[in-house]
């Protein structure tokens, strides 16, 4: 089974400490995380550039996804509040490794241009030119699910399993309720990425599992992508793998190996070899 992991990042540099509980280091290239994606068993990953700590970081993406295609591809990002970047949609893909796009809109500014509908080019723009989009949807979801009903060309995906970003365990998952039903929008994906992060118990995270289980129900193994975003994990790369290949009862077979990378792939058009 290949292991392909939905978001990592890589850098080069560090304008500003990296955000949240990344690793506080001044750089982390693209060499290695392939030796920790070597020593977990991941065969390939989707680097995502973290463009707010390095600015570079969407070039060092690029570079490393043309040195390494078996093992790179990317979800890359332009400054999204000028609609002149819409020139660029048409021939993004053109880039090596370069899958769609990826804004987290983490950051309060950011979502203020959202709501005030300051970012309304890039839905119509992106679902023209085909390119699959992602955002941290699970801090703005009656705002996704609009953009997702109103776009229904345009593939999306929730990163970090949609869940309350700085909650830990059962309160993390507060927001189910409105969650799951953005799963019924067929143009909409999730991902399952950074789960760990979201337990304060060590090792298998048994707290998280019932919980997932409900949203790989609503999302179904075509539409539900196994991540780790490792630079930010409590736990090692290869826990992260297993928490997933091994700890869970209700994921196993076919729907195991889309999980861990097969419809990821289909879903943001890498064409990769399994």
């Amino acid at each position: 089974m290949k292991i392909i992991d939905a978001q990592v990042h890589i850098w080069g540099q560090t304008i500003k400490p990296p955000t949240g509980a990344h690793r506080k280091v001044a750089k982390f290239t693209a060499d290695e995380l392939l030796k920790e994606m070597d020593e977990a068993g991941v065969d390939a990953a989707l680097i995502h550039p973290p463009a707010s700590w390095d600015p570079d970081s969407g070039a060092l993406a690029v570079a490393a996804a043309q040195k390494y295609p078996d093992r790179f591809a990317v979800m890359g990002q332009f400054p999204p509040q000028d609609p002149a970047n819409a020139r660029l949609m048409p021939g993004w893909r053109q880039q090596p490794g370069m899958k769609g796009l990826r804004w987290s809109l983490l950051y309060p500014d950011e979502q203020t241009l959202l709501h005030e509908g300051k970012l309304d080019w890039i839905w119509p723009a992106a679902e023209k030119a085909g390119l699959p989009v992602a955002m941290m949807g699970g801090l703005f979801l009656s705002q996704f699910r609009r953009i997702a009903e109103a776009h229904p060309q345009l593939k999306l995906i929730i990163d970090h399993c949609g869940l309350l970003r700085l909650e830990k365990d059962q309160a993390a998952f507060g927001n189910l309720d409105e969650l799951l039903p953005v799963a019924k929008l067929p143009n909409v994906a999730i991902k399952a990425t950074g789960a760990p992060g979201y337990s304060t118990e060590p090792y298998p995270f048994r707290n998280l599992h019932s919980g997932l289980q409900r949203i790989f129900d609503a999302f179904g193994p075509d539409r539900f992508f196994w991540g780790t975003d490792i630079t930010r994990m409590p736990c090692s790369y290869r826990q992260c793998v297993t928490f997933f290949t091994e700890e869970l009862p209700w994921l196993k077979g076919a729907d195991l190996e889309k999980v861990m990378g097969r419809a990821l792939c289909k879903w943001i058009g890498w064409d990769y070899t399994f």
